[in-house]
């Protein structure tokens, strides 16, 4: 690469962005100290939902409960931005979410139940995905195969015998803590990687829980899902071709499935080895 003379360096950061242009495009500046910071202008929409710089927050006059009916409102494009207002725009926000696919498994010890504590539908799929480099978890490409979606990292060798997934201590404890934090979950998926006791936590704290989905299936991990009092949906997915197989669902675990799970009223079963006997027991 050529590179140039100290003589015909530009001298500033000004003129190697600009140059000789006006800075009509430059409209909004923020005084810090005795330094001058100049952004891009926001949309006038986003504008208008800031508060004067010159003046109170009259926000702050209103009511947790009024000033969220009002941010429910709002267009979905413009709840980040919205929330970057403040702290009390952010945690309000937070409660309008219900549906998050979480693609990183951090987040759900902390953050997860304090950001997002009226949530009703999780996906923790994705994320149970133990990934190779942190690339795949901030780029990467986003596989979609069935009811499946996880990112992959494309400069990553592929695994031996499929995705690898995280530990059962790391999931049992990430799931504990969305046990404690999201108590009115009607829909969660998860990998069957969870010890036993972790799954029947989940069914003690979250009883408004109908629709459960479940991958990497086995027999053994049927025995919980009882005592999910107030299920109605199972979805049961023993192996996906190209990103974990093992053991599958048999005509054992349908028997069991059949003696705990008296308020099914939907059973989808993929990748699963059941026969005529095991369905029969459903019915």
């Amino acid at each position: 690469m050529h590179q140039q003379s100290p003589q015909r360096r530009l001298t500033s950061w000004p003129d190697f962005w600009f140059g000789d242009k006006p800075l009509r495009h430059v409209v909004l500046k923020m005084q810090l100290g005795d330094q001058i910071l100049t952004l891009d202008p926001l949309p006038a929409r986003i504008l208008a939902l800031l508060p004067s710089p010159a003046g109170p927050d009259l926000t702050a006059l209103l009511s947790d409960e009024l000033l969220l009916r009002i941010l429910a409102v709002l267009p979905d494009p413009l709840h980040s931005p919205a929330s970057l207002v403040c702290k009390r725009w952010l945690r309000l926000l937070g409660r309008i979410h219900r549906s998050l696919t979480l693609l990183d498994w951090s987040f759900l010890y902390h953050r997860l139940p304090l950001r997002f504590p009226d949530l009703t539908d999780v996906d923790l799929v994705p994320a149970s995905f133990a990934s190779p480099s942190s690339h795949a978890a901030t780029g990467g490409v986003l596989l979609i195969h069935g009811l499946v979606s996880v990112r992959m990292d494309p400069h990553a060798e592929p695994p031996i015998g499929g995705r690898r997934f995280l530990s059962t201590d790391v999931i049992d404890r990430g799931l504990e803590a969305l046990a404690r934090g999201c108590l009115g979950l009607w829909k969660l998926a998860l990998v069957s990687a969870a010890s036993e006791s972790t799954l029947l936590t989940i069914a003690g704290e979250c009883t408004t829980l109908q629709e459960l989905e479940l991958h990497r299936c086995t027999d053994l991990a049927l025995g919980p899902i009882s005592a999910f009092k107030n299920l109605q949906v199972l979805r049961l997915v023993g192996s996906v071709e190209g990103l974990y197989g093992g053991p599958r669902v048999t005509d054992i675990g349908l028997t069991i499935l059949a003696n705990g799970c008296k308020r099914l009223v939907k059973l989808e079963l993929s990748g699963c080895e059941g026969s005529y006997d095991g369905i029969s027991a459903i019915g």
